[in-house]
C-alpha cells in the first residue's frame, strides 16, 4: 500500500493544484459563490467517505425542527432521477437516495429535497422555509453556507492527509479555514482530555473555528419487515448474526455489535451500494443454511433503505432483519455550548416571510 501512495503522488499532486485553483477562484470571486437571505446550515468533511454526516443532520434537525420551519437538501447521492426533487416517504432509495429518504421517513413535519445543483435547491426551498441544512455540501462552493461545520472521523484522523487518489481527501487540509465549527466524530464514549488535546492538534482549528467531540449513541434493534425491536443486550455468543453493510466505514458498528456477539458474519460492500438480487439471495441462503438456533440479520438504518426495495423483500421479508439505528451525541462539557452556537445562528439571521 506504502509503494501504490508513492506512485500515485504525481497525480494527487496534480488533483490538488486543480482544487486549490478551483478554490482560489471561488475566494476572489471568479466563480461566483451564491448567499442567501435565511440561515443556511452545511454539513461536510474533506475526506471522502463517512465521517457521521447523517447522525450530525439528524442531530440538527431534531435540535430546530419543533420550532422552525426546516428543510434538508442533499445531492441524493445514488438516485437514477436528475434535477430538483421533493423527497416523498414512498419513494425508493433509487429515486431518491438513501440518506435523504432516511431523513424522510424519519421526522415528520420537515421537508426533503434532492437537487445536484443546491443553488437552485435553496432558490425553491427559501420561500417557505425558516432554516436550510444542506447534507455533504462542503466543497460545494457555489452556495456561501452561513455555518460551516466540518467533520473529521476518529477512527481516521491520523491518517495520510493526502489528496485523491494517493490519500482519501477531496481538497487539500487547508481547506478546513472555511469551517465555522469543527466536529471530531465517532470517539469513543469516554475521551480523556489528553486524547481530546492530541486530537486537537492533529486537526489544527483556527482561532475562529470552535471544535467539539461526538460519539454514536446505539438504539434497539428496530425491525425491517415485521417482528418487535430488540435490545441489543439481547444479543449473547449463542446468536449468529449476519451483517450486511454498504457504509464507508462499517468498523464502529461491526467493534459494537462484537461486544454482543462473537458469531459474526459480515457482508461489506462499499458505500451507498446498490444491492443486487444475487447480493441478498446469497445472504439469505446463508443464513437458512446456518444450523444455529438463534440467528438474526442486522444492517445499518441507511442501508434498510436500500434494502426495502420491493425485489429485494421479497427474499428478505420472511426472515428477522433488523436495523439499528444511532444518534450523535456532543461530548460534555461542550453539549449546551454546541446547540447555542447552532441556535444564535439561525436566530439572528431568520428570515420572517
Amino acid at each position: 500500500m506504502q509503494y501504490l501512495r508513492l506512485l500515485l503522488l504525481p497525480f494527487s499532486w496534480l488533483y490538488g493544484v486543480i482544487i486549490r485553483l478551483r478554490n482560489l477562484a471561488y475566494d476572489t470571486g471568479i466563480f461566483s459563490s451564491r448567499s442567501f437571505n435565511i440561515p443556511v446550515i452545511s454539513i461536510g468533511n474533506l475526506a471522502a467517505g463517512g465521517a457521521g454526516k447523517s447522525p450530525m443532520a439528524e442531530f440538527i434537525i431534531r435540535l430546530l425542527k419543533d420550532r422552525y420551519r426546516l428543510a434538508v437538501l442533499s445531492r441524493g447521492y445514488g438516485r437514477n432521477t436528475k434535477g430538483y426533487r421533493l423527497v416523498n416517504a414512498t419513494d425508493a432509495a433509487i429515486e431518491a437516495g438513501d440518506e435523504p429518504l432516511q431523513f424522510r421517513r424519519k421526522f415528520t413535519g420537515i421537508t426533503v429535497a434532492v437537487s445536484e445543483k443546491r443553488v437552485e435547491g435553496i432558490e425553491r426551498l427559501q420561500k417557505n422555509h425558516d432554516v436550510i441544512v444542506l447534507d455533504d455540501a462542503f466543497q460545494h462552493r457555489a452556495v456561501k453556507a452561513g455555518l460551516n461545520i466540518l467533520l473529521f472521523d476518529y477512527s481516521r484522523v491520523h491518517d495520510y492527509m493526502l489528496v485523491l487518489p494517493a490519500g482519501n481527501y477531496r481538497e487539500p487540509f487547508a481547506g478546513r479555514k472555511r469551517a465555522d465549527m469543527i466536529v471530531i466524530t465517532k470517539t469513543p464514549e469516554a475521551l480523556t482530555m489528553e486524547e481530546r488535546a492530541l486530537l486537537a492538534l492533529r486537526v489544527k482549528p483556527l482561532k475562529h473555528q470552535s471544535l467539539f467531540f461526538s460519539f454514536l449513541r446505539y438504539g434497539n434493534l428496530e425491525p425491517l419487515f415485521s417482528g418487535q425491536e430488540m435490545q441489543l443486550a439481547e444479543l449473547n455468543s449463542k446468536v449468529s448474526v449476519f451483517l450486511i453493510t454498504g457504509i464507508a466505514n462499517p468498523v464502529p458498528l461491526l467493534e459494537k455489535l462484537k461486544g454482543y456477539s462473537c458469531k459474526i458474519k459480515h457482508y461489506d460492500y462499499p458505500d451507498h451500494h446498490p444491492f443486487s438480487t444475487k447480493n441478498i439471495a446469497k445472504l439469505a441462503e446463508d443464513f437458512n443454511g446456518e444450523a444455529a438456533a438463534q440467528k438474526l440479520i442486522i444492517t445499518t438504518e441507511k442501508d434498510a433503505q436500500r434494502l426495502k426495495a420491493s425485489e429485494l423483500a421479497e427474499l428478505l421479508s420472511a426472515l428477522p432483519v433488523y436495523y439499528l439505528p444511532i444518534r450523535a451525541q456532543i461530548h460534555e462539557p461542550d453539549a449546551q455550548k454546541f446547540d447555542n452556537l447552532i441556535e444564535n445562528y439561525v436566530s439572528e439571521h431568520l428570515q420572517y416571510h
